[in-house]
């Protein structure tokens, strides 16, 4: 079924499959937009928050667990309507919607103008660019017409390229850059829709967790890569899916899992592998989950990631997890695309 072109062109109506394979260009895409605009230097920033819901917000997560190691301020992920009363002027924000019209980021928006706070925008337009026009706030603007979780890589590279620019990130990240837009090439050719089976690992694993219920578990730079890979499931998939975090939810989460067979066998059990980046402990936990899922589970799945950089690391992890998830849709025959729960949701919304 996955290497039926045509039957894939029926499901797929919406081609979230073609748009897939263009992450590698929106990233270098991201760099010449940043390298057009004019930005200046930001002088005495104290901390970071990142303003978005949904793919916005999980770029956010990803930004601040790449700049764990790197930044000596802190990155604060905000979902809410509005921000942490410790927000003043001596805080960036980072304002992220792709739609522009996100009503928990455009509320944001107005309490961090209010506050004093630095602030830049990201949006493809809508309401978000014209609060930044009025107020003459630095705005970079992205490119319109995708379904905003399939054009993360503009708000995510843009939103790194911009601490960069503004002083803030003073590591050199173009080699990194360089790897992931490498590594997502090869990706990309591996395991878009033209590739067959037995030779494409993403609709080899889509299959394999096909009818099940997708678990999977994220660790240190994995873990947004796993909740990215969780709301990919949901909106791509349409399925329900659960993702945790290592080592936390050793203290918790393998309780349940011991003690209900009969429910833990409609599970896939996803684990993220690096041997160059796991500690001697979090190895020692991964293997003991990994036994206690064969026992348990209906599949476990362990991801090998490879790479020099962490950066590349992370995005051949999350954009694996796009192609899987988008294959699982056509296994259902179900188109990746629409997300018509939501537009419903933002309709009762509207109504207030």
């Amino acid at each position: 079924m996955l290497d039926d072109l045509e039957l894939i062109s029926n499901i797929d109506k919406s081609k979230m499959l073609d748009t897939l394979v263009q992450f590698p260009d929106q990233i270098k895409e991201s760099i010449d937009i940043v390298k057009s605009k004019e930005l200046n230097s930001f002088f005495k920033i104290d901390n970071i928050i990142i303003s978005g819901m949904g793919a916005s917000a999980i770029s956010g997560d990803i930004v601040q667990s790449y700049t764990r190691d790197k930044l000596d301020i802190p990155v604060f992920i905000n979902r809410e309507y509005d921000i942490p009363k410790w927000a003043n002027k001596n805080t960036l924000l980072i304002s992220q919607s792709y739609s522009g019209n996100t009503e928990e980021t455009l509320s944001t928006f107005k309490h961090a103008s209010q506050r004093k706070c630095k602030i830049i925008g990201i949006s493809s337009g809508g309401k978000l660019q014209e609060y930044c026009e009025k107020r003459d706030i630095p705005f970079i603007k992205i490119p319109s017409g995708f379904q905003p979780r399939a054009a993360t890589a503009f708000p995510l590279f843009t939103s790194i390229l911009i601490l960069k620019k503004i002083g803030i990130l003073k590591n050199d990240i173009e080699s990194e850059i360089n790897e992931t837009i490498a590594v997502t090439e090869e990706l990309k050719n591996n395991n878009n829709k033209t590739v067959p089976e037995n030779n494409n690992y993403s609709k080899q694993m889509a299959k394999t967790i096909f009818d099940t219920i997708p678990q999977i578990y994220g660790w240190g730079i994995y873990s947004p890569i796993a909740r990215r890979w969780c709301a990919q499931f949901n909106e791509n998939s349409k399925i329900i899916a659960r993702y945790d975090i290592v080592p936390e939810c050793n203290h918790n989460d393998i309780v349940g899992w011991s003690m209900n067979p009969e429910f833990s066998k409609k599970f896939t059990c996803i684990l993220f592998r690096d041997e160059d980046d796991e500690s001697i402990y979090m190895s020692k936990r991964l293997n003991f989950l990994k036994i206690l899922f064969e026992d348990i589970a209906a599949n476990v799945i362990e991801i090998q990631i490879k790479g020099k950089r962490r950066l590349a690391k992370m995005m051949q992890a999350m954009y694996l997890g796009d192609f899987v998830s988008c294959y699982i849709a056509i296994l259902r025959k179900i188109d990746p695309s629409p997300v018509d729960v939501i537009t419903e949701l933002k309709g009762v919304l509207a109504e207030i």
